[in-house]
């Protein structure tokens, strides 16, 4: 509503009915008014003091000068409605939600180590492992996500980013041979972790470790790197890839030994960490995984509801004393009947 307020459009039905009235009361009150003003009339009537007129200006009196007589009490009329519109409070409500996520965030931890070239995954663990975070990260949304490789040795790889783009090719690149030292140091990936996510204002903090659980060199203690980081509120979801390590028999390879999982070292640190273990034995079976953490770590929302209230009582107050002026100025002019007061 831009026009200005000595427009006639502030009278129309269209802009009366999209007002919402603080304190419609006011306007029952406004068929009073003329029933007050007709009250008066019967009352006074028999007071009212005539003065005699010869015929010629009796019959005069019908022209259009005489009937500006009655200006004065139909803009007293006019005035005292306007006072109670605007007593009503006219107002135009404007709501609007908007909603905010409040993202996790959340770091994959990536075993690249030779173990995770075994192919009791298609086509190995490590594609397969790739492929399925890929996928795992599409189904995101508004979280930060970063990612760490480790084989003897752990490196952050992508800082917390919610480029996913950039994940991608992060992702896209990572071999075996991206790390040349030996072993699979899930310690030291765990406290790069933990350096990496200590300082992140999420209330939210998520590592993804996959890994075949077989811990075999660096120089802190998964366990312990596993209760830094809890104290640091980071929860950890661990995911053994591959056939799980049993009591080896006779029709066992060398070969099915090196590819077997121990999952006991993925489960205390799990356990250690506020999170939880899963085994993924095929493709299938570690795409249901990530599935189900995307299920137990979804994005948070809060709705945020913006009331906006404009007042156009002004508007009718400034015709009321529009209207009372006009009847001030008709009072004191031949509009009115001097006599009759």
């Amino acid at each position: 509503m831009e026009q200005q307020w000595f427009s006639f459009e502030w009278f129309g039905w269209n802009t009366l009915r999209s007002f919402h009235w603080e304190y419609p009361y006011f306007l029952y009150a406004i068929p009073a008014i003329p029933l007050l003003l007709w009250l008066r009339y019967l009352f006074h009537r028999g007071a009212r003091q005539h003065l005699a007129m010869p015929y010629e200006a009796t019959a005069t009196a019908e022209d259009w000068l005489t009937r500006l007589r009655y200006v004065q009490p139909v803009a007293v009329v006019l005035a005292l409605t306007m006072v109670l519109v605007s007593l009503a409070r006219p107002q135009v409500i404007t709501e609007r939600t908007d909603r905010y996520s409040e993202g996790i965030d959340i770091m994959l931890l990536l075993d690249i180590s030779d173990s995770m070239l075994e192919k009791d995954l298609e086509p190995n663990r490590l594609v397969a492992a790739k492929k399925v975070a890929r996928d795992f990260i599409q189904g995101r949304l508004h979280d930060r996500i970063g990612l760490i490789i480790f084989a003897g040795e752990a490196f952050s790889l992508c800082p917390l980013t919610t480029d996913y783009q950039l994940l991608y090719s992060f992702l896209d690149d990572i071999n075996s041979t991206m790390i040349r030292t030996a072993g699979t140091a899930i310690g030291s990936a765990l406290a790069v972790t933990v350096n990496r996510m200590r300082e992140s204002g999420s209330d939210s903090k998520v590592a993804i470790l996959i890994s075949d659980g077989d811990n075999t060199t660096g120089n802190l203690d998964p366990l312990t790197a596993a209760r830094l980081a809890k104290a640091f509120g980071v929860r950890i979801y661990t995911i053994a890839v591959g056939q799980v390590a049993r009591r080896p028999t006779r029709e066992d390879s060398l070969r099915t030994l090196n590819a077997q999982v121990d999952e006991s070292v993925l489960l205390r640190i799990a356990a250690a960490a506020d999170g939880k273990y899963f085994r993924a034995a095929d493709t299938s079976a570690l795409s249901r995984v990530f599935a189900q953490i995307n299920q137990l770590e979804k994005v948070k929302f809060r709705n945020v509801m913006y009331r906006e209230v404009k007042d156009y009582y002004r508007v009718y107050l400034y015709w009321a004393v529009l209207f009372l002026l006009v009847a001030l100025a008709a009072k004191s002019t031949f509009m009115a009947n001097i006599l009759e007061d």
